[in-house]
């Protein structure tokens, strides 16, 4: 009989008491539909500073599958990073806080890898996602993946979806090389995987906009921008 595979979903968060709790028993409540995988939920809190340590401690007190990881510093890409290596899942996950990415999706997100994917992502671009945002972020995520194409050559089309999943392998060879600790991690993940042959799964999701995001747009557009100058004129290949 094959070993049912182990996933980590990571949360990372900062100051989300409004939707963490919710979201993780929303999180909990449709993984017990998926009982092919033995799941487990990890919240990376990057120091947060409102009432979210106090509800991921006792969400991780009520349940078993759930842990409460304190990183002192901001930055989505740190909170991965440091989750990331510690683990001792086969497949690591997350997923933003606010849920905008259908969990529908999950079991496909989850389910490619042990068909031999290395990393897998949510993507609002495919023909066939179903997507609601205003006509502004809309733009700015169409024009920053068509950046990504003009001057990194790669060919993924979305870049920026909270909603990714990767083998333990993936994980052990290629998150030590990406130096993004904030948004840009996600985008530096895909180019490094593309530009060394590991074999990527896009996901068409149903994904819907928090009015509520608390994403600063000015500071996350400034980052890519530096971010993917950086990649530019980077050496991107290296041995397997």
């Amino acid at each position: 009989m094959n070993r049912m595979s182990t996933v980590d979903i990571v949360i990372p968060v900062y100051n989300e008491e409004r939707d963490l709790e919710q979201s993780v028993r929303r999180v909990l409540s449709h993984v017990q539909t998926l009982p092919r995988f033995q799941w487990r939920v990890v919240v990376a809190d990057n120091g947060s500073i409102d009432g979210t340590p106090m509800i991921a401690e006792r969400l991780a007190a009520e349940f078993p599958q759930v842990k409460y990881v304190w990183i002192p510093e901001k930055g989505r890409g740190r909170a991965l990073r440091q989750v990331w290596s510690a683990s001792d899942a086969d497949i690591l996950c997350y997923m933003d806080v606010d849920l905008s990415t259908d969990l529908e999706a999950l079991e496909e997100l989850v389910g490619s890898l042990e068909e031999g994917y290395d990393l897998s992502t949510g993507c609002r671009l495919h023909p066939a996602a179903e997507i609601e945002r205003s006509p502004a972020r809309e733009i700015l995520s169409r024009g920053y993946n068509l950046l990504l194409r003009i001057c990194l050559n790669v060919h993924f089309r979305d870049a920026q979806c909270g909603f990714k999943a990767a083998t333990r392998d993936f994980v052990t060879e290629v998150v030590p090389r990406i130096q993004g600790t904030k948004w840009f991690f996600d985008t530096e993940m895909l180019v490094l995987a593309e530009k060394n042959g590991y074999r990527l799964k896009e996901i068409p999701v149903k994904w819907v906009e928090d009015p509520r995001s608390t994403v600063r747009i000015k500071a996350a557009v400034s980052e890519d921008i530096h971010g993917i100058l950086r990649l530019r004129f980077s050496k991107l290949r290296f041995r397997r």
